[in-house]
């Protein structure tokens, strides 16, 4: 396993990229609304990790509860799963409290997400490994 990406809460995904495109000298990037997730998300590539920016495409996303209660940050850590369907069963065994179910995420990969009161209050990501090419 490693780490996917680290999601970051903003209400401006544009203003976001930019910020961190200044700072960090990345032109690679890609945008994508995702609509069961109701976000519209940056992810800009780095050497051996990604961000991700994610902004709220509706008054009722998830994100913009957490926009409104906690303000921009981060909202959590990705990590690509091995095998994702055994990487949550062994988690569910282990008593990590899943969010719902396996369901598509950005770039078409499958997602779950676990409690952050199974993990010290970090909210927690499995995401499949990307397709090979």
């Amino acid at each position: 396993m490693r780490v996917d990406h680290i999601a970051i809460a903003v209400n401006n995904v544009d203003e976001a990229v930019k910020d961190y495109q200044r700072i960090l000298n990345i032109d690679r990037l890609k945008f994508e609304v995702v609509p069961n997730e109701k976000v519209r998300v940056g992810m800009l590539d780095l050497e051996d990790t990604r961000i991700e920016f994610m902004e709220p495409t509706s008054a009722d996303s998830p994100i913009k509860k957490f926009l409104d209660e906690r303000g921009e940050g981060i909202h959590h850590i990705a990590i690509t799963a091995d095998d994702i369907e055994k990487d949550v069963a062994k988690a569910s065994a282990e008593g990590m409290k899943m969010l719902g179910s396996l369901r598509s995420g950005s770039y078409g990969r499958r997602i779950i997400f676990i409690h952050p009161k199974s993990l010290h209050g970090v909210l927690t990501e499995f995401c499949e490994a990307p397709q090979k090419d």
